[in-house]
């Protein structure tokens, strides 16, 4: 297999250390102005003065006022070269010693060979995290940009459009692209179109897409779901070639007014028909919908029939039960290309900065009756692990998206041979429950169960349930102001840890508590406590011993039960569900709800290895069965003496941290 892509980590620090010199230098240096958002613009006119005077060869001189006075003559230029991003009445507000601070880093960054989009770094360092995450919109990461744009492929005379564009990192790149193709700067402005409600955004998109086609661009302040926008663009729904976008996503955001909803066929209530497995829409508007939902029918209807779209979407809003309505939808009026997770840590740029929230490239083509479009019979997926950097922003030195552009071109053209989670092919058919995220398909996670075929045999568990072998129940919440109200162990996702329960007094409930939930709980020895929701503990088991049966646990636990021991033991099943093919499973079948990760009902898919081997069955079963018991008596044997030691049971839970 390809080694990932190693990125040049002493380049990239290179430019983003000489940047914060830039803003460091100015924040104390420059009078009238200490604000991120005014050093920004003095900055970024800078940036469009050298590149001019790069593009003219253009030596700089050497004295500070001579340097000064050649950019200021050279943004005299640039002002009637761009009136849409410049007044006439701008100018440069900096002194001469500090432009020629910013032309000397400006010399070290070496900007012909900038491999990164240099506005779009610029912005990172001035302004971070003051225009992020604001009504769900945080800046597209330039390699996850350029992977859609590679697997899109834009052409010469093709035209494009953002209906998002945020800070217009896809129409920069798309611009980029069709330069390398022959396209001319001059030409561009008829093919590259954007629109975003944020003025503030609009101005940075066309200052960005403007840096590289030196022209006047088309980028418009308007509401794209409510379709606000002027002529002649305002004509042009339906007749776009392709669409990229980063939507804003978060299920609290107000997407539309009633009336711009109203107008969206997602807007509406869709029930499913039992007959056939589609889903029907009704004529009851929903209360709300997420703007992602929206965005996806927007997009639609913005291309012209066989136009292709490229989308980053909420992972959660394709593989979701709630969501499976949208991916109807899709898959009713487009042809699925591509569907690319990425990991976790895409979108956080920094510790504070940035979201957690997984997110996808989907990639399809429209449908129309009128226009005959080959159906693939393959959908090209891939599972990124690395992004090239963390999920605190800190870069990695390994980026798997470049690796996948290449997978993709080879699935293209017939040539995939190797599967890996970088690439696999997954037919039509395969596709359950509208679910799209790739992890559910990842080939590796069914591979290692057939290699152990021979040797085991292969349960679902959801067979074991089903016919009574095994039974399920989830727990209760009790509400934060019960916490505390007595000592009975309240037990959560972070109170589960290899095999045991972690007994925190600190979240105990009261005995009124307790009994008004004993019952449906009916916690026994012997029962497995399993976390079914969280982030990295999903999948993570308990055993209940004698010890821990007076317990009330959370609604983000699994109660497994095996009714009849002497016909499937507990142990094996604790073993089984901790094993690593399983925790595979696990993982692939976790999808993102909102903030949280869920694996949900899809506990019933698991499929459990148990050896066929009884004596090797029977010997499992002893080592799980000493490990619990030999964990627990000395967690008593702890617990006892802590209580000697006090001489009284009354104050014991105050030492349980000691030994928990």
């Amino acid at each position: 297999m390809k080694a990932k892509q190693q990125v040049n980590l002493s380049l990239f620090v290179d430019y983003k250390d000489s940047l914060k010199l830039i803003r460091n230098y100015l924040a104390g240096q420059f009078i009238g102005a200490t604000r991120d958002e005014t050093l920004l613009k003095e900055v970024v006119k800078c940036l469009f003065c050298k590149l001019h005077i790069k593009s003219k060869s253009v030596k700089s001189p050497m004295d500070n006022l001579e340097i000064s006075k050649l950019y200021r003559q050279t943004f005299a230029e640039i002002r009637n070269l761009l009136p849409s991003i410049f007044s006439t009445q701008e100018e440069l507000l900096l002194d001469p010693k500090s432009i020629a601070f910013i032309d000397e880093q400006f010399n070290n960054l070496q900007l012909n060979e900038w491999s990164r989009d240099p506005i779009g770094d610029v912005y990172e360092v001035f302004i971070g995290s003051s225009i992020r995450g604001q009504e769900g919109q945080f800046f597209t990461p330039l390699n996850a940009v350029e992977l859609l744009i590679s697997i899109i492929s834009p052409q010469p005379g093709e035209t494009i459009i953002d209906p998002a564009c945020g800070a217009g990192g896809f129409l920069s790149s798309a611009a980029r692209h069709l330069l390398s193709l022959g396209v001319t700067p001059q030409e561009l402005s008829k093919y590259i179109f954007g629109i975003d409600k944020d003025q503030y955004l609009v101005k940075l998109a066309s200052t960005r897409l403007s840096m590289v086609t030196f022209n006047n661009v088309n980028i418009c302040c308007a509401d794209s779901l409510a379709w606000t926008v002027e002529s002649p663009l305002k004509e042009r729904l339906g007749t776009f070639d392709i669409v990229l976008a980063n939507p804003p996503f978060g299920s609290r955001i107000v997407a539309a007014s009633p009336q711009a909803q109203a107008s969206f066929d997602l807007g509406y209530k869709w029930t499913i028909n039992k007959k056939n497995g589609e889903f029907d829409k009704t004529s009851e508007l929903l209360p709300s919908v997420p703007p992602q939902v929206l965005f996806v029918e927007r997009c639609l209807s913005l291309v012209r029939p066989g136009g292709r779209i490229g989308l980053i979407v909420p992972e959660s809003l394709i593989s979701s039960k709630i969501y499976s309505y949208v991916v109807n939808y899709i898959r009713q009026n487009a042809h699925l290309q591509a569907v690319i997770g990425m990991p976790e840590s895409l979108f956080k740029t920094s510790g504070k900065s940035g979201t957690h929230t997984k997110t996808c490239l989907l990639v399809m083509q429209k449908l129309s009756e009128k226009v005959s479009i080959q159906k693939p019979h393959t959908l090209f997926m891939a599972e990124a692990k690395w992004c090239g950097h963390d999920s605190r922003g800190r870069q990695s030195g390994i980026d798997e998206l470049p690796e996948i552009a290449e997978k993709y071109q080879q699935y293209t053209k017939g040539k995939l041979k190797e599967h890996s989670h970088l690439s696999y092919e997954v037919s039509l058919g395969q596709i359950s429950a509208n679910i799209l995220a790739p992890r559910y398909y990842n080939p590796d996670v069914n591979e290692e169960l057939i290699s152990l075929k021979t040797t085991h045999n292969l349960i679902k568990l959801g067979n074991l349930i089903a016919s009574g072998i095994i039974e399920k129940t989830t727990g209760d919440e009790v509400g934060k102001l019960a916490y505390g109200a007595g000592n009975i162990p309240f037990v959560r996702t972070s109170d589960i840890s290899n095999w045991e329960i972690k007994v925190d007094p600190k979240q105990g409930v009261s005995e009124e508590v307790f009994q008004s939930l004993t019952r449906k709980q009916d916690v026994r020895e012997g029962d497995i406590l399993m976390v079914k929701d969280g982030t990295y503990l999903i999948g993570t088991c308990a055993f209940v011993t004698k010890y821990d049966t007076k317990i009330v646990f959370q609604s983000h636990l699994y109660k497994l039960r095996v009714t009849d021991p002497t016909k499937f033991s507990p142990y094996i099943l604790l073993a089984a569900l901790s094993s690593a093919p399983v925790r595979k499973q696990i993982k692939a079948k976790c999808f993102t709800q909102d903030i949280i990760d869920s694996l949900g009902n899809r506990i019933l898919e698991l499929i459990l290895p148990i050896p066929k081997d009884e004596a090797l069955v029977e010997r499992i079963t002893q080592i799980v069965k000493k490990s619990i018991e030999d964990r627990i008596e000395a967690r008593e044997l702890a617990r006892k003496a802590c209580i000697e030691l006090i001489g009284t049971e009354k104050d014991f839970a105050d030492c349980d941290d000691i030994y928990l």
